[in-house]
């Protein structure tokens, strides 16, 4: 288990390395830097350009140096803790994300508890009932979900609870509360404006994990331990729990490497639509900006979230699953 653990850990500094040099290079790939966007900004708006204290700023954040000195420097800064300075906010990156990163974790975290309360219940009554009423309803409401485009049934939702509820549009709070410090009326406004966004983003995930998980289920429950626990009288839900449900979880366990990023970038479409002041649409702008720093800094935080989340999941399946072995290799 120790050479195991050791082994992932190492495998993990050369896989972040490769991305970080991939990601750097994706970035740089389009022509110009942001300064040159921000000249030609300037220039279309009719104003006049300072090019000595543009090609000041250039060479004060070393945009004028090589693509590899700009590389060493920008990585050696993230050993350092530093994740760089947002040209476009005019911010270390650091101050950029703070407020951004904790609203997105409040509100992906609220919808993947939405997702699981409603999906295991469907999902093990629909495996267990298969082609009942029940059955049959339940399946064509996720189909719906899945046909659903997010945007659209957002402005829905968005219409809906400002004309029965008196909630203002977009955001997640009332306008009064942005940029102020945290207080007991400014989270009550966020749970008001919470549950929009949570059932628009978890519609489409709630959807597909029922029909996975009861896809898993009738074929766990096929399986002949299932047939032999019934026939020694052990209980149908303890059956049900201890056996064919407890291995049906191996998809979602391993699902937890993908679900770390998703819960920080969160779900950029949706959030524009709804003006969310999460990190998903600042991600989209930086990109289209090429604020290089903010950008890069943060895409190799959501793939260190993803190798770590890959990691744990591994760690898990051999938890809840016994035929699972860490050290690879069949024991005799």
């Amino acid at each position: 288990m120790l050479s195991y653990l050791i082994h992932r850990i190492l495998i993990m500094i050369p896989t972040l390395f490769a991305i970080s040099i991939i990601t750097f290079v994706i970035i740089q790939l389009p022509p110009g830097d942001y300064l040159s966007t921000y000249i030609a900004e300037l220039q279309s708006q009719g104003e006049n350009v300072d090019i000595a204290k543009i090609e000041a700023l250039r060479a004060q954040y070393g945009l004028d140096k090589s693509m590899v000195e700009q590389y060493c420097f920008w990585v050696l800064g993230l050993l350092q803790g530093d994740l760089g300075f947002s040209f476009e906010y005019q911010l270390p990156v650091s101050e950029v994300v703070g407020d951004r990163l904790l609203l997105t974790l409040i509100l992906n975290f609220t919808t993947i508890i939405f997702i699981w309360l409603v999906s295991f219940p469907i999902g093990i009554y629909s495996a267990t009932h298969q082609y009942s009423w029940g059955d049959y309803g339940l399946t064509f409401v996720g189909f719906i979900g899945l046909a659903t485009p997010n945007f659209l049934l957002a402005l829905i939702l968005l219409y809906f609870a400002n004309v029965w509820f008196g909630t203002s549009i977009g955001g997640l709070m009332d306008p009064i509360y942005i940029d102020q410090p945290w207080s007991t009326a400014k989270f009550l406004s966020i749970l008001e404006h919470l549950w929009v966004p949570v059932v628009v983003i978890g519609t489409s995930g709630t959807a597909s994990m029922i029909r996975r998980l009861r896809a898993n289920m009738l074929d766990e429950l096929q399986k002949q331990y299932v047939i032999t626990a019934k026939a020694k009288g052990l209980h149908p839900l303890k059956a049900l729990i201890k056996y064919p449900l407890r291995t049906s979880l191996n998809p979602f366990i391993a699902d937890i490497g993908n679900m770390l990023p998703q819960i920080i970038s969160g779900s950029a479409i949706v959030s524009m639509v709804l003006s969310l002041p999460t990190t998903g649409p600042m991600l989209i702008s930086a990109l289209q900006s090429q604020d290089m720093y903010l950008a890069g800094s943060f895409l190799i935080f959501l793939a260190l979230l993803t190798v770590v989340g890959m990691f744990l999941s591994d760690l898990a399946l051999a938890w809840l699953d016994p035929r699972i072995r860490l050290g690879g290799g069949a024991s005799k």
